[in-house]
């Protein structure tokens, strides 16, 4: 059996609350990152708890190591312009701000994420303003839209996008306003 299959087979089982065994499989791709394209074709399988816990482990793996997703870009692009699966969607909206996007891209994926803020879960909603808040931090002409939109979610949305949405704020507001001259006495 090939190490991609083992890979996705570990993701297999139990049911939607569960991560099963994708903190192993993140331990695994880390000591052998050769094995890391399992899991974004995993995000793709036919299973949908392999799909959700393989972007579950390709998200946790790529805080600290963005590069791996570089190959991947259109595919991944294309994948969260395509899913209906909650599950994929945060963690595409957590995943695709680290990859290195020309403008276009950018706005392609704002408006992705735009999309995701139509969703019923209150958990795609708020990772999509985180997302596009990451986006408006790396393209300061996406900032004025984004914080309209996340003002206007924070108006309308569950405790956890107000929350989210108040520390998404302070985060834009710091680069709009410029640092306060210093005092001199």
């Amino acid at each position: 059996m090939s190490a991609h299959r083992i890979i996705l087979d570990e993701l297999r089982g139990g049911d939607r609350r569960s991560i099963g065994r994708s903190n192993q499989v993140v331990g695994l791709v880390r000591r052998t990152p050769t094995l890391f394209p399992a899991l974004i074709d995993g995000m793709q399988h036919a299973d949908e708890l392999v799909r959700m816990r393989a972007a579950d482990a390709a998200e946790k793996l790529t805080v600290t190591n963005p590069e791996w997703l570089r190959p991947f870009k259109a595919q991944l692009i294309k994948l969260a312009t395509e899913t209906k699966q909650q599950e994929l969607k945060w963690h595409l909206a957590q995943i695709l701000p680290r990859l290195e996007l020309s403008r276009r891209d950018r706005v392609m994926v704002a408006a992705v994420f735009r999309r995701y803020l139509k969703d019923q879960g209150c958990i795609v909603k708020t990772f999509a303003m985180q997302g596009l808040a990451d986006l408006a931090m790396q393209d300061h002409r996406l900032l004025p839209g984004t914080r309209r939109t996340i003002s206007s979610l924070m108006r309308t949305g569950s405790p956890s996008m107000k929350s989210r949405g108040r520390r998404l704020l302070h985060q834009l507001d710091t680069l709009i306003l410029p640092h306060p001259a210093p005092v001199f006495k």
